[in-house]
């Protein structure tokens, strides 16, 4: 007889490894801003492997915290010898010591979903490197790593295993609100995840797909927008720049998106440049 039982869900697994040598660099800036009360939440490779149980190694630590509050971290970091850079002003600043460094995010690269007190209302908590600290939401993992759609890095896997792990308790009408006007690509995920897991695809609750599917209808027969822009730059920096020379505007550019003309060149001219992660 063939079974029906589901996959178990994974089990909750302990955050990734980093350098050892590392460590103490990562545990003096935990330190400093706390005693400087500076919100912070732990994202990358450990908030994912407490939400999902996935495991990954990872080389360096990502804090999440709000733009202006980075600001301030050359006043809280004075004296520790470390260095800090404001890296691309719309979204993220590194801290160094030697060859460690932690990213600072306040924002996605496309200039959307700034961190806010919203986040810290929604945050987790996990143990990392003996501390509590509070991790990110799965709400804002998923909607956060759902833009990411380069040639080199797609993040869909992240959002299906986000989804698997933690839908039973999602706050999905946040997450539909969240999504707002972009509900195209959160709806493309969704039918992603019941392609990945067809016998778990009821994780995903029917009134958020019919709701979303609803919206679609109504797009098709309504007329299509006539602003001329394309909103591939959201998903990828590199492979809608061909539409952008053939004339396309770019949906990232203010009034309409969030990002200067400035800052979208230095974001651009950073693509030849090797990762440091």
């Amino acid at each position: 007889m063939t079974s029906t039982a589901k996959t178990p869900l994974p089990p909750a697994a302990s955050a990734s490894a980093l350098d050892p040598q590392a460590e103490p660099f990562y545990l003096q800036v935990l330190q400093a801003l706390d005693d400087a009360d500076v919100p912070f939440l732990v994202g990358g490779a450990f908030a994912l492997a407490g939400l999902t149980g996935v495991e990954r190694p990872t080389k360096d630590l990502d804090l999440f915290i709000r733009r202006e509050d980075f600001l301030r971290l050359d006043q809280v970091l004075a004296g520790t010898g470390l260095c800090s850079e404001l890296t691309f002003p719309h979204w993220l600043g590194k801290v160094y010591q030697g060859p460690f460094f932690i990213d600072f995010i306040f924002a996605s690269a496309n200039g959307l979903n700034a961190v806010d007190e919203g986040w810290f209302e929604r945050a987790g908590s996990d143990t990392v490197l003996g501390r509590t600290v509070r991790t990110m939401s799965a709400e804002d993992m998923i909607w956060s790593k759902s833009f990411i759609m380069e040639r080199e890095r797609y993040d869909g896997a992240d959002v299906a295993h986000v989804l698997r792990g933690c839908a039973a308790t999602l706050d999905w009408p946040h997450l539909m609100e969240r999504a707002g006007e972009h509900w195209r690509v959160l709806l493309s995920h969704l039918v992603l995840f019941g392609y990945i897991y067809p016998d778990e695809r009821d994780r995903v609750p029917a009134w958020v797909m019919h709701g979303l599917l609803h919206k679609l209808q109504d797009e098709m027969l309504a007329p299509p927008p006539a602003n001329g822009r394309c909103q591939g730059t959201f998903l990828s920096r590199e492979q809608y720049l061909p539409d952008l020379e053939h004339g396309a505007g770019d949906a990232r550019l203010r009034p309409a998106g969030t990002m200067s003309e400035e800052e979208i060149a230095a974001w651009t001219a950073a693509i030849d440049k090797p990762p440091d992660k």
